[in-house]
């Protein structure tokens, strides 16, 4: 009987993290130099990436800067409601319900019946107006919309003030990129594709535009928080970003307050330029379609010029994560759960290997909101400080120009399973499905 394997420590990176917060609480990071030192000190690189994939992918997100009022009127028509109490989040913990698309979402109907909630649509025509839920009105649902994508807001109201909004709840279901439709519809091709883009189009094609907001009928909750016009965006780890240093990360992957270096050519300058881009980053916000090992989205910031930036990213990039010398990689790696072992190589013969699926979520959708949103709730892990804002680490450094040690190897993933029909093997075949 083969020896069982010990159990893996979901928050050994976690608790791993805490020293080196400590430490870099302790000294003066007052240069690159100095930074760079102290992460090549306490840090071990390691090359990360989804199995087969050389290079990871980035998007951008930001803060947008829209106008607005306390009041309605013919100017400001568009209500941004806060959470209706209602809406009733089955299988999330109280911690966690303010997290982007976590749990089934309902309307509750009397003290026990469950129903789906309001899709946009439904809540645009009125669902849940003149119940005391608006926080404000704007001018335009395209202001509300991409507010709702990038999951917070900074209001300019009429009369001089600002409101800060930031992601509070969804409505359950699940986000639909509009810029995926204006491409499936021919209407802008895909190597044009922009946040910028589709303002643009909404706004030469208001009936349009209804029709096609529509089609995405997830709907995003707000609500109010206390920020100064000087403050940042807050992210899910509960602290402010940081602008060109903060990413959002795939939360059921990595642990906030994990740095990365991130390394490629983006088109930061300009739509069609290749500037070089090698940056050491924190993940401090999380996204529901930032998926994957090497997957991120970069906090640009507030305002229209962060904006511009951050919508025309779409791009791979070479990932790496700073991991601390006191977690053994190569150790924990042998704790990992793996696949179940392959079927033999007969009854691999019946089922090839087919080309891999495309990325869903490589769409441009944004962190930490609920699809794409800069989700507003304090989920930092108990005990673990906020990092703290590193200098730039050029491409030069030793550490990350080193040969950084290799994620463990996994075995390959059983093959996908095709309509055939063998019948000399049903009963292998059976057995095969059931592991699936």
């Amino acid at each position: 009987m083969a020896q069982q394997k010990p159990p893996s420590d979901p928050k050994a990176l976690g608790t791993s993290l805490r020293d080196p917060c400590r430490i870099a609480r302790s000294i003066e990071l007052s240069d690159s130099t100095k930074a760079r030192a102290f992460f090549e000190e306490h840090f071990l690189p390691l090359r990360i990436s989804r199995l087969g994939e050389g290079e990871g992918f980035v998007t951008g997100y930001y803060e947008p800067i829209v106008d607005g009022s306390r009041t309605e009127n013919e100017v400001y028509k568009v209500p941004v409601y806060r959470r209706p109490s209602n809406l009733f989040v089955r299988g999330t913990t109280q911690s966690s319900a303010g997290l982007p698309n976590k749990g089934q979402v309902f309307r509750k109907i009397g003290r026990r019946k469950l129903v789906p909630y309001y899709d946009r649509a439904e809540i645009e025509d009125g669902a849940i107006a003149d119940r005391g839920l608006e926080i404000c009105w704007l001018k335009e649902q395209t202001d509300l919309l991409f507010s709702q994508i990038q999951g917070s807001a900074r209001v300019s109201l009429d009369d001089g003030s600002t409101v800060r909004i930031n992601y509070d709840a969804h409505n359950g279901y699940p986000y639909t990129p509009v810029g995926r439709i204006l491409i499936e519809r021919n209407i802008i091709p895909k190597d044009q594709m922009s946040m910028q883009k589709i303002r643009e189009w909404m706004e030469q094609n208001p009936n349009e535009a209804d029709e096609l907001r529509r089609q995405n009928k997830s709907y995003v909750f707000f609500r109010e928080v206390q920020l100064s016009d000087k403050d940042e965006a807050v992210g899910a780890q509960g602290v402010p970003l940081t602008p060109g240093r903060s990413i959002a990360v795939d939360k059921s992957l990595h642990v906030y307050g994990t740095p990365f270096f991130i390394e490629g050519e983006l088109p930061i300058e300009s739509e069609l330029s290749k500037t070089p881009f090698r940056r050491l980053m924190i993940g401090q916000d999380t996204g529901s379609a930032i998926v994957g090992p090497a997957r991120a989205d970069l906090y640009f910031g507030a305002g229209l010029e962060a904006g511009k930036v951050a919508g025309r990213l779409r791009h791979n990039a070479r990932f790496v994560i700073l991991v601390p010398k006191s977690l053994d990689p190569v150790a924990r790696g042998r704790k990992m759960p793996v696949p179940d072992e392959r079927p033999s190589e007969t009854i691999a013969k019946l089922f090839p290997q087919t080309a891999p699926l495309k990325d869903p979520s490589r769409e441009q959708t944004n962190a930490a909101r609920p699809p794409e949103v800069t989700a507003a709730t304090n989920t930092r892990p108990a005990g673990q400080a906020a990092p703290p804002s590193p200098a730039a680490v050029p491409s030069q450094t030793p550490a990350i120009q080193a040969a950084v040690a290799k994620p463990v190897p996994l075995p390959e993933p059983r093959p996908q399973v095709e309509a055939v029909s063998v019948k000399p093997h049903q009963r292998h075949l059976r057995r095969y499905r059931h592991r699936r």
